[in-house]
């Protein structure tokens, strides 16, 4: 991590646990907003301008996180105006690195190796967590915000003028639904199989295992009858959603333990993930290959650096 714009400690994925040996996820940093023209954010931040080429996301497809971002991206059509970096899915000791992996980029504006020499050009006494994804201001030299789920509400209405508004990821008369299913999915699921693979004692996994899966028989029941989580088309809910199912069985099922099934044993839910994932241009943001070498290159939890074989994802081309 950064201390005072230095980086001093090596990454370690484990950023903090409570007493009882719980995950704890450190908080983002950088909160500031696009706007059409630059007014405050809609809890008053401070903005910049939406402007076309003046923004960078940089990424990593193995980080569910990040590839929110990727998803909103594509679908409200902005990738003529954010351009994106890729960075490796194998974390070093100086976590996110740039180039030497296949489908991975060079830093391409100021040649870095490292993720957190972002953060230092943005803050040259920044302290804490280096992590993606990362909105750039090129313009300005600075980070706009690295919180994915700000950055989903960013582009979904910052660039009103200049992207694809056939989409409205979170429109007025879902939104109530959309935060109450982001809420009840947050905690137990998406942050849930992180609690179970970072666990520190018996309890702490147990009870994040009981999260994970309770939170699968909601989306089983909640999906009897529907295609998209709120209302009739895709929304924010379901990127959120999307980014950990897709990654379950790859990932978290063996290597977080969070193995009492797999969502192939989840009718609607298997189905559901399968109908997001052909939805146009998603199926860009999934790198299996970059998902499972950067999970197995976490060496707190296996040492060894060994990539499973499996699974066979023989629905991917259906």
């Amino acid at each position: 991590m950064l201390i005072k714009g230095k980086w001093t400690h090596n990454f370690d994925p484990i950023q903090d646990t409570d007493e009882d040996g719980r995950f704890q996820r450190v908080n983002s940093t950088f909160r500031h907003w696009i706007t059409r023209d630059g007014s405050p954010g809609p809890e008053g931040q401070k903005a910049s301008r939406a402007e076309a080429d003046r923004y960078h996301l940089y990424v990593a497809l193995i980080c569910p996180w990040a590839c929110r971002t990727l998803m909103a991206r594509k679908l409200k059509k902005l990738e003529q105006l954010i351009s994106v970096t890729v960075v490796n899915p194998v974390l070093t000791e100086q976590c996110w690195r740039f180039g030497g992996y296949p489908g991975v980029d060079a830093e391409p504006l100021y040649g870095f190796d490292y993720v957190h020499q972002l953060y230092t050009l943005a803050d040259p006494d920044f302290s804490g967590e280096v992590t993606v994804p990362v909105l750039w201001d090129k313009k300005q030299r600075t980070i706009v915000n690295n919180e994915s789920a700000d950055i989903l509400r960013i582009l979904n209405t910052g660039f009103v003028e200049l992207a694809d508004e056939t989409i409205d990821l979170y429109p007025p008369a879902q939104q109530a639904e959309i935060d109450a299913i982001n809420q009840r999915l947050y905690d137990s699921f998406n942050n849930g199989v992180y609690q179970a693979g970072f666990a520190q004692t018996q309890q702490a996994y147990d009870e994040a295992v009981n999260g994970v899966f309770s939170a699968l028989d909601f989306l089983e029941r909640h999906l009897q009858q529907r295609d998209y989580l709120a209302g009739e088309q895709i929304s924010e809910a379901d990127i959120r959603a999307f980014v950990t199912l897709i990654r379950f069985d790859a990932a978290y099922y063996g290597l977080f333990k969070t193995n009492l099934k797999q969502i192939r044993d989840y009718a609607n839910v298997f189905a559901y993930m399968q109908r997001i994932y052909h939805y146009p241009g998603i199926a860009e943001t999934v790198n299996f290959e970059h998902i499972k070498q950067g999970y197995y290159s976490l060496r707190a939890l296996n040492p060894t650096g060994i990539v499973p074989a499996g699974p066979q994802i023989s629905w991917l081309s259906a």
